[in-house]
């Protein structure tokens, strides 16, 4: 393989567009995806294909979106088929997309990367997490494992939900909550890939930005911009949201991002919900 290979395993929303900075950058990529579909100069890998563990053995870089399932033993697929592949990759990076979820309820406190897991409706996130930690312990690579909440950005942000009808301002009060736009977590990717840790013990960061708000102003925010009407604010029961809509509800924190800015020296794009979405208007999105 070339000098700066990078395999990914799940090239969704956000993967997909790490894997074309990787690309730009003249990495070579494969990656494994759920949907049909090939991306422009990766190289495309079924999950189960022999020649993923040729790349865990070869690659410098490996980098898992993939979310936990309901097996009740190892809920993440990835270290349930290829643990063993990865704790002994010569690999100079290994990366993992967690949530900010596996904090649980704070009621709208602060959390940072010591604060304790679980408590909350992410209960498999929880055990992949630690599972993508206890692969550090044993790992022969560093392995970095990024925290992430409500991902926005080109054709997923609230503007798309305004467009579409279907944008809710819920009147909850105390309710706040994090996001980060698609490009942050592919800017935080790279820098930590330009500074990995030694190996050991995984590498935590929150990569969230620097102002917690209700989704109610974002909405708000997203209609003015688009010079719509905006939403009247209703209850959970108005809004006659769905139990997993009405679950997202039941918990509200704030997350801190300090590591991500001190440790890995990386200054957010898009700091709050307004430039990002000022972003997402002028790229026609």
């Amino acid at each position: 393989m070339s000098t700066r290979s990078c395999l990914i395993f799940g090239l969704g929303y956000t993967a997909s567009r790490f894997a074309a900075r990787l690309v730009a950058e003249g990495w070579r990529v494969a990656g494994t995806r759920r949907t049909p579909g090939a991306m422009e100069s990766v190289e495309a890998l079924a999950f189960d294909d022999p020649a993923v563990e040729r790349w865990i053995g070869e690659a410098d870089a490996v980098l898992s979106s993939v979310p936990p399932d309901d097996d009740m033993g190892l809920p993440d697929p990835v270290l349930r088929r290829y643990g063993a592949a990865l704790r002994a990759a010569p690999a100079r990076w290994i990366g993992y997309l967690s949530s900010t979820g596996v904090y649980g309820d704070t009621q709208g406190g602060w959390v940072d990367e010591a604060s304790p897991l679980g408590g909350g409706r992410r209960s498999a996130r929880v055990e992949a997490d630690l599972g993508w930690q206890a692969l550090a312990r044993e790992s022969k690579a560093p392995v970095h494992i990024f925290r992430l909440p409500g991902i926005y950005g080109p054709g997923r942000s609230a503007l798309d939900r305004v467009r579409a009808g279907k944008a809710h301002r819920i009147d909850a009060p105390g309710h706040v909550f994090c996001r980060i736009h698609v490009e942050d977590i592919v800017g935080a990717l790279m820098a930590s890939l330009a500074r990995p840790d030694a190996p050991g013990q995984a590498s935590l960061y929150n990569v969230a930005d620097d102002e917690p708000a209700p989704g109610h102003a974002v909405i708000k925010y997203a209609c003015e911009l688009l010079g719509v009407p905006c939403p009247p604010l209703q209850t959970l029961e108005e809004a006659g949201l769905s139990p997993m809509a009405r679950g997202f509800y039941a918990e509200s924190r704030k997350v801190k991002n300090d590591r991500l800015k001190q440790r890995l020296g990386y200054r957010l794009l898009y700091p709050s919900y307004r430039e990002g979405l000022r972003a997402c208007l002028a790229a026609g999105e």
